[in-house]
């Protein structure tokens, strides 16, 4: 069996833990009253749902515990069965040491699903507590609760890091029950809500479909927004991993597909503003030599906009001719939007007041780039550029210091 690991998914974990301090953090929890939810899930279960027992349900618990032990996951659980008629399913880590971890099935889901595809079902959930998805959640969520704001590119990355662990979750789920027509009948099942005895579905024309839907995403058409990646994805994702030889095959041909999920947007003039971001900044940057935290912030915290990883993405312009990029950007940019105009140059004037000081080389490469690349005169200019400092200079402490 294949390693059921994306590189990408441990890196955004770690990233994402490192970043909000989760060993402080949990540190801290773990010495204080602070309800963190795993009570509230065990009091809702025991009181609204049916702990699933083997003296009263024999067959679904043993069902749900034979998987478990083929996973090789040794922590206890406890699964329950909830009256919902949604098809869906879902863990709940244990916060506390002692308390057992929750698994919790709908009703809807174990009405519609057979016994194999319950085990793909029972295995994704446990794949989750095996790869840490769900305490990594829970840090999260203490920290960024429901309708917090959390920075931009914070944003991405965590959504990013779920689809992926979606898809390491999955293939826990195949490792539970290895038929690939089980697992994506599974997926038909949770989309669909169809049983599939009252249709006539030819489940190797689905998976052949399937590729020419997820062509649609690779072009660019579409977009996944959505904490979990789109069905196409997770189809030929679970192909590849039933079908590879090797690990390195396997990451080879799964690079395509994430290339998916690392999209922002999808619009030409969204392709050109993201380079324009990045070169434009290091034109500013560069007209005094000497490129501040500040101005550095300026320029990635807008690029998280466009670009998944916007200080890979930045170095990589660097080593380009930054000039020539930055030329086509503008020129193709007001080709397709011409009243871009303004909000092209203002974010050149945004970066260089960014760090709260500004000098004589940055002020004359503004009036240069005003005039012979958008066309402005030396007045729109100076009306520009005395508005911003009216409306946004802060004098920095240093300065006053």
């Amino acid at each position: 069996m294949l390693n059921p690991h994306i590189e990408l998914e441990k890196m955004l974990s770690s990233q994402i833990y490192d970043a909000l301090h989760g060993r402080i953090v949990e540190g801290i929890l773990a010495q204080s009253s602070m309800d963190q939810g795993s009570d509230y899930w065990k009091n809702v279960m025991e009181g609204h749902s049916f702990k699933v027992e083997k003296r009263l349900m024999s067959h679904l618990h043993d069902l749900f515990y034979d998987v478990k032990d083929k996973l090789g996951f040794t922590e206890d659980v406890d699964f329950y069965i909830t009256g919902n008629a949604s098809v869906n399913a879902f863990a709940v880590a244990s916060s506390k040491e002692g308390m057992p971890h929750i698994i919790n099935v709908n009703s809807g889901l174990v009405d519609l699903m057979t016994d194999d595809e319950l085990r793909f079902v029972v295995g994704h959930e446990i794949g989750h507590l095996m790869n840490k998805d769900t305490e990594l959640l829970k840090l999260i969520y203490f920290i960024f609760p429901p309708n917090a704001n959390q920075p931009l590119v914070l944003q991405y990355k965590i959504r990013l890091w779920q689809q992926l662990s979606e898809l390491v979750a999955d293939r826990y789920g195949y490792m539970a029950i290895p038929d690939l027509e089980v697992c994506v009948s599974a997926f038909f099942k949770m989309a669909s809500g169809l049983d599939l005895s009252k249709i006539d579905m030819q489940m190797d024309v689905f998976i052949e479909e399937n590729l020419k839907h997820l062509e649609y995403f690779k072009e660019g058409q579409g977009l996944n927004t959505a904490n979990h990646p789109v069905n196409p994805v997770r189809v030929q994702s679970l192909n590849l991993f039933a079908g590879c030889a090797s690990d390195e095959e396997l990451q080879e041909k799964m690079a395509e597909v994430i290339e998916i999920l690392l999209k922002l947007r999808n619009s030409p003039i969204d392709y050109f503003t993201g380079y324009y971001i990045a070169t434009a900044g290091l034109m500013v940057a560069a007209a005094d030599e000497n490129i501040t935290e500040k101005e550095l912030e300026h320029i990635l915290g807008n690029l998280s906009s466009y670009q998944m990883f916007p200080r890979k993405f930045l170095d990589n312009v660097c080593q380009q001719n930054v000039q020539e990029i930055f030329m086509d950007c503008v020129k193709n940019i007001l080709e397709i939007n011409p009243g871009m105009r303004d909000g092209l140059f203002d974010y050149m004037i945004g970066l260089v007041l960014s760090d709260r000081m500004f000098n004589d080389k940055e002020v004359e490469f503004l009036f240069g780039v005003g005039e012979n690349i958008y066309g402005y005169t030396k007045k729109e200019i100076a009306d520009k550029l005395a508005s911003a400092i009216h409306a946004n200079f802060v004098p920095s402490f240093e300065s006053l210091c």
